[in-house]
């Protein structure tokens, strides 16, 4: 390939040029003013002298007044000229020439890619993936056409390929070998790039992430393995932990019939819960409440033994007679669950939230800054009329879906003090910023890198990137192993997270158990815990599912 000067190098080039035929031609004239309009001749090398002064603004010499007003207003002109001229020359030649001999750092070809995951285009949606390659030391490449943005990911570790398909398509020339592609421009970026792509002689599988759904054919057609539209199952993710009808807070509940509830509580600060172990607050021995386990900073952990303490701002999830719940319910906040959705920001997201939650039968209120259909009110989530209005006391949830995470997070703040007792569920735009906005009162935070994440983290690792026990269960178990241990006090029990809750004994179901209480070998056990804590008390105690 010849050799070609880059734009920066051939404008100093042509400005090197110039300058010396413009400060030449400035001399003449000033020669030449200087002896018909001045009377006082000067040399060709005195007028150089005046014109290199004039047009570097480095002063004068012996020329520093001129009596004739065209001589003068010729100087005059001449120095604004000057001062133009550095100022113009600086960051549109010099600068652009300095960063791109800066930019030969950054290679502009992919290096052999065997083994690697080419990423085309850096951005918010895989942020968290990208942590998660470099922590398991997963080799993988960023093709990156922002030249800035590519410094910065190269300064945090990333190896990243500067370089622009459409002006040179030989950017790609490794790509053939590359282990899998990721494409996560904009969408019709994204089709260009798999057909570049597939044209290279690649085989393998490219992941697409869609803005539009409606591109995912067109995108499959061209090339794309798997097309992904992160932010609508960021939708259904909010749009989940918003309705108990979308995602059930517990299965099988019906297996004990009206004997036995299920509620969630908030641990405030103050309450008598917080900070404490189950082993002093035995809540079991003394109200009859098992606590199955507690959400805190979106992660739901199943309660293990009498060490587990109850953390302030926790959501506490807890089983027992209905009136025993009413006595814990004293200690701690209820949570509800009754009510119509309110949802703020109605963009792509929230009109997919809503979009669900409105199939699911459920009753929204949308809040937006802006009047479009759809949107019920018309102004800030920021504002006390604006709570008030939408009746966001009365809500069973509150969804935040707004763009920007400041915003965000003031806001999660301000509903939180305003309804401390509803579930609040917020949209996160960077993955970082989740755990401000839990520290801010946000119950569940979710952001489409965590969501896309989790979608390329099973494609390309094989694996889940996050492990949470948050799916709780009710079963019905034989007594197995369990026979003469009492239900609530046996640390082997509670190793497992799961809950014995009832006993079914000749026909009558038991859910408050004596001191001397022992599980009989006829009996049937009514257990519930996350799915992940009755696959290790079903394991360690053989029991045998019933239901």
């Amino acid at each position: 390939m010849p050799f070609q000067l880059k734009r920066s190098s051939k404008r100093l080039l042509s400005v090197a040029a110039l300058l010396p035929l413009i400060v030449m031609l400035l001399a003449l004239i000033y020669m030449g003013g200087m002896d018909w309009l001045e009377g006082r001749p000067r040399s060709f090398l005195q007028s150089l002298q005046w014109a290199a002064e004039t047009m570097t603004t480095t002063g004068y010499g012996a020329d520093n007044a001129w009596r004739h007003p065209v001589m003068a207003l010729y100087v005059i002109l001449i120095q604004f000229a000057g001062q133009f001229l550095i100022f113009l020359i600086f960051p549109l030649v010099i600068l652009p020439y300095f960063e791109e001999r800066f930019e030969v750092r950054l290679p502009h070809q992919l290096p052999p890619m065997a083994g690697k995951v080419l990423f085309y285009r850096y951005g918010p949606t895989i942020d968290s993936l990208l942590v998660e390659f470099k922590n398991k030391g997963t080799p993988f490449v960023i093709l990156e056409e922002d030249m800035e943005l590519a410094r910065n990911l190269r300064d945090r570790g990333y190896s990243v390929v500067f370089g622009k398909m459409a002006d040179d398509p030989a950017v790609l020339s490794h790509v053939a070998s590359a282990q899998a592609v990721v494409a996560n421009a904009d969408d019709h970026a994204n089709a260009t790039f798999t057909m570049v792509v597939r044209e290279s002689a690649y085989t393998g599988p490219i992941y697409a992430l869609a803005d539009d759904p409606l591109y995912r054919y067109p995108m499959l057609q061209i090339g794309a393995t798997e097309v992904f539209t992160p932010a609508h199952v960021l939708g259904a993710a909010l749009a989940s932990q918003a309705s108990i009808r979308i995602s059930p807070p517990a299965e099988g509940m019906h297996l004990l019939g009206t004997k036995i509830g299920m509620a969630e509580f908030r641990v405030r600060a103050e309450s008598p819960l917080a900070g404490k172990t189950l082993g002093e607050l035995r809540l079991r021995e003394r109200h009859g409440v098992s606590l199955i386990g507690q959400w805190l900073g979106g992660v739901f952990t199943t309660t293990k033994g009498p060490q587990t303490v109850v953390e302030a701002g926790a959501i506490l999830v807890a089983v027992g007679a209905h009136a025993n719940l009413e006595v814990v319910e004293r200690m701690a906040m209820p949570i509800r669950r009754a009510g119509p959705i309110v949802l703020a920001g109605f963009g792509a997201v929230g009109q997919k939230v809503v979009e669900m939650l409105m199939d699911a039968g459920e009753t929204c209120i949308v809040i937006d800054r802006l009047t479009a259909p759809g949107v019920d009110l018309v102004g800030s989530v920021l504002e006390r009329n604006m709570l008030d209005r939408a009746k966001v006391r009365e809500a069973s949830a509150v969804v935040l879906a707004l763009s920007d995470d400041s915003e965000s997070v003031f806001a999660t703040a301000v509903v939180r003090a305003y309804a401390p007792e509803v579930p609040l569920i917020v949209r996160v735009q960077r993955t970082r910023n989740t755990a401000r906005l839990y520290r801010a009162g946000a119950d569940f935070a979710i952001s489409v890198g965590q969501v896309a994440g989790q979608i390329l983290a099973f494609q390309l690792l094989g694996e889940q990137m996050v492990q949470v026990e948050n799916r709780i269960k009710f079963i019905r178990q034989h007594a197995g192993a369990v026979v003469g241990k009492h239900p609530w006090r046996s640390e082997d029990l509670d190793r497992t997270g799961a809950k014995i809750v009832a006993v079914e004994r000749d026909g009558d179901i038991i859910v408050e158990f004596d001191t001397d209480f022992t599980v009989q070998a006829n009996d049937e056990l009514f257990v519930c815990g996350s799915f992940n804590s009755l696959e290790r008390f079903q394991k360690d105690f053989k029991t045998g599912s019933q239901a």
